[in-house]
């Protein structure tokens, strides 16, 4: 039997230290305290730790890779803004890359080769995530990773940056209940993502704190398209009860559901009040401008590059998950029932 391969993860593990730091070590930095030194090499000698990188040390790229579900999103330019600045007044360039296939969470088996040909100091992976056998390979390439609104639980060492989705939900159905509203629908994403899950269930707590039951048919499932939004807001219309009010936990499923309404001869808020989630650039130009809660994506993201560019210069991490918050900021989109 193939004896086991140590990774850079589990000597960073066993030394009570960073994978950078590790990674340090074996490049012969001289940053690094004496003690800590030593540890780390008594234990890359102990498990016979070898690597192409420790042979030849490659020199640094000055690249960051931003990998995302998808580039035709609108908020994939804010993320992809937030990087770029820092990035740039760090001295570091950005390539963008995508994960092919709309019901992927991660890059194929040919991205991490592709990464070592271009050798990039790091990367952000957004709303995706990379199988074991990559993060080996990243770890065998000292190339750190920060994950920014992961679609799961990150594995422990690997930071993250996220949104309270689940306050954000609660604070957009507190709103339109506080407007009068008790036939709130709610329009979710996938269910099989944390953030789309945590959105509905802040719904439902707010739902439930004010003794308000929810109807059939109100609970619907979308995948943070404008399509499923206009799809899943004709038939919240076609319901015996329809509601007053919708929630929908992506701003472009609020926008298909104002084509749904306006179709139907209906007004926002008129007729039925709306709230987004996100607040792209677009949300204040709508017609009305479109009640939301803030994700606050270009702050995300510019946290995760400095967060990454800690690591890539070998610092140690105060945190290795924060959440930022999602206040609700109110526009024409919502109004109080009468």
């Amino acid at each position: 039997m193939e004896q086991h391969r140590a990774t850079l993860a589990e000597i960073a593990r066993a030394a009570g230290v960073s994978i950078p730091t590790v990674s340090k070590v074996l490049n012969g930095r001289p940053d690094v305290a004496p003690g800590t030194r030593q540890k780390v090499q008594t234990l890359l000698d102990e498990r016979g730790y070898t690597t192409r990188r420790t042979a030849r040390p490659t020199p640094r790229a000055g690249l960051i890779e931003v990998v995302l579900r998808d580039l035709g999103n609108p908020w994939a330019m804010q993320i992809i803004d937030g990087v770029e600045d820092l990035a740039y007044r760090a001295g570091f360039g950005v390539i963008v890359s995508a994960v092919h296939g709309r019901h992927r969470t991660r890059p194929d088996r040919r991205w991490t080769e592709q990464l070592a040909a271009r050798r990039c100091d790091g990367v952000l992976l957004v709303l995706s995530d990379i199988s074991s056998s990559q993060r080996s390979q990243l770890d065998e390439l000292g190339i750190p990773v920060v994950i920014i609104d992961p679609v799961g639980q990150p594995p422990a060492d690997i930071p993250s940056v996220g949104a309270t989705n689940w306050a954000g939900g609660l604070t957009a159905a507190e709103h339109l209940i506080g407007l009068g509203h008790h036939r709130v629908a709610v329009i979710g994403g996938p269910p099989t993502m944390p953030c789309s899950r945590a959105r509905v269930d802040g719904y439902r707590a707010a739902m439930h704190a004010a003794g308000h039951r929810i109807p059939t048919g109100y609970l619907r499932t979308g995948d943070f398209t404008a399509p499923s939004g206009y799809r899943e807001t004709n038939a919240l219309l076609d319901l015996s009860q329809p509601p007053t009010a919708i929630f929908a936990c992506a701003d472009e499923m609020a926008w298909g559901a104002y084509e749904a309404l306006y179709e139907r001869g209906l007004r926002v808020p008129d007729d039925l009040s709306v709230v987004g989630f996100d607040d792209l650039d677009a949300a204040r130009w709508a017609v009305p401008p479109l009640t939301t809660v803030r994700q606050p994506l270009t702050e995300m993201a510019g946290m995760a590059t400095r967060m990454l560019l800690s690591l890539v210069n070998g610092e140690e991490l105060g945190s290795h998950r924060l959440e930022l918050a999602t206040p609700l900021v109110v526009r024409h989109s919502t109004r109080e029932l009468t």
